[in-house]
Parts: C-alpha cells; structure tokens; sequence
C-alpha cells in the first residue's frame, strides 16, 4: 500500500531546500547563467507552459508558469545571470507567486547539477502515466484536468475521476467525470498527479486523501526535484524531462515548441533511486 504522511513535520519545499544547503555545503556551485521563458501565445497556437533556469554548467531546472501571472511577472523580472544559484533556489521555501517559480525552477536546476557531478541518470520512462499501469476494474484519480493523458487512462478499462479546483470544470464526463471534491480520491486505488502539487502548496493535503491508493505517480517537465521527501509521503514514483541538449532544449522553450527532440522522459521509482545520502558520498 502507498501510505502518505499525515503530518509530515516540514514542508516539502523546506525538506528539499535543506538537501540543496546540504549539497552546497559541500561543493561550490555554478552560478546563475539566464532564465529562459515561452514566447507570448500566438492566437490558436500552442502556449509553452514552462520556464528554464540554466546554470553556468549548463544544469536545466524547470518549473510551471501558467499559474496566476506568474508569466508576466517574470517577463518583467531582472536578468539572472551571475547571481547566486542556491540564493534564487531559496525563494521556493520562503517566497510565493512568480517568485517561488523561479525559485523551484533554480531548486531543480541545482538537482541536475548535483546529479551529473555524481554520475547519476535516473532511467527512461516505459509509460506515459508513471508506471500506474491501469487495469479494468482500477478507480484512477487525476489531480488536475490533464486532457492528453484522458484517452490513455480510460483505454485501459479503468475508471476515472479527476479532481479540479475550477469548479465550472465539474460534472460527467463520457464514461468519466470530473469532482471538485479532493475527498472522492479516498475512493481511488490510483493516482496520478503533476508537478503543480508542488507549486501551488497543495501537495500535502491531497496526499492526506490519497491514502488507500496502491500507488500514486507524479508526472511532469517540472519534476526535476530531488525525491527522497516525495517517497518518503507515500509517491510511488516520479517522472520529469531529462534534457539532453541543453542549446537546443533552451531554443525550444524560447520558440514555445515540443522539446521532445532534446530532451527524454525519465520515471524514477524508491526501488532506483539510490537516495540523497548515498549521491553526497560520491562527490
């Protein structure tokens, strides 16, 4: 059974910035090179939903900025460059909005640096729903209306029931629905979540009502964290975009185009990950 902590005793955001401090601390960091952000969306087109922060070692963190204004209010933010890495990474514990995006996004970048200094590279995703592997007879919960993925599950012979905060959004669906109420998740022996659980400061309490599901997946380009605290709540794995071509991912993101081309989907899982500890005994 996946068993989430009920009353975990810090936040995931401050868990996390505590292993960056950690890792700082023993190793001096790259500097801030540029934030890189989607083009405004054109009428019709597609809208790239992610920012970058690069470090100067060519380290991509990602993060989400269609919450709120968050895009405009980073397209009138400083340039980046030289600043502190850990400094910006720091904003995602103690900052909100726009600027603890950003600050989630530098989190994540510092996490691919301390990977590749440390030679780890979690392994290439076999699915697109984070090994759920959904059968008929399964009572799948989706936290937040991710519409590509709604054919997939429901070709599995699942059941389906997706939790929205946008309240306009509920109601039935062909041979699914969608609930305003976290609560009928307590209903569901799967889920699946993206990455906005951990902007938004909701991931603690929908994991409350995750608590009879067998396995539960968070999914998403901004999944780059590291995910000892994640698995330590009862995810059952994590998957996120490894980029492999950090000139070409940075012109993708810029243009708001598909950076599958450089860039490759991982799902990491407890049973693969070697954990925070063992990654600081390599460097």
């Amino acid at each position: 059974m996946c068993h989430a902590a009920q009353n975990p005793a810090m936040s995931f955001a401050a868990e996390y910035l505590a292993q960056l401090e950690t890792f700082a601390a023993r190793a001096p960091l790259p500097r801030l090179r540029a934030l890189h952000l989607p083009p405004p969306p054109l009428p019709g087109g597609e809208r790239g939903e992610f920012c970058a922060v690069e470090l100067d070692d060519g380290s991509i963190g990602l993060s989400y900025v269609l919450l709120d204004d968050t895009l405009d209010a980073l397209r009138a933010r400083p340039a980046l460059a030289g600043g502190d890495a850990l400094a910006l990474a720091r904003r995602y514990a103690d900052a909100d909005g726009a600027e603890r995006t950003l600050g989630f996004a530098a989190a994540n970048a510092v996490t691919r640096c301390l990977y590749d200094r440390t030679g780890f590279e979690p392994p290439p995703a076999d699915d697109s729903v984070g090994l759920l592997s959904p059968l008929p007879g399964d009572h799948l919960g989706m936290i937040g209306l991710f519409t590509p993925l709604v054919p997939r599950l429901l070709a599995s012979g699942a059941n389906l029931t997706v939790i929205e905060l946008r309240t306009d959004l509920a109601g039935p669906r062909d041979g699914w629905r969608v609930s305003a109420d976290a609560r009928d998740l307590q209903r569901c022996n799967k889920v699946l979540a993206t990455g906005t659980l951990l902007l938004n400061d909701t991931l603690d309490a929908m994991l409350v009502q995750c608590r009879g599901a067998t396995r539960l997946a968070l999914i998403g380009p901004s999944l780059g964290c590291l995910p000892d605290a994640l698995f330590a709540r009862g995810v059952s794995s994590v998957g996120g975009s490894w980029v492999l071509d950090t000139p070409g991912f940075v012109a993708s993101v810029q243009r708001g185009e598909n950076r599958s081309a450089q860039a490759r989907k991982f799902t990491l899982t407890p049973a693969d990950y070697p954990g925070f500890e063992a990654l600081l005994k390599r460097l």
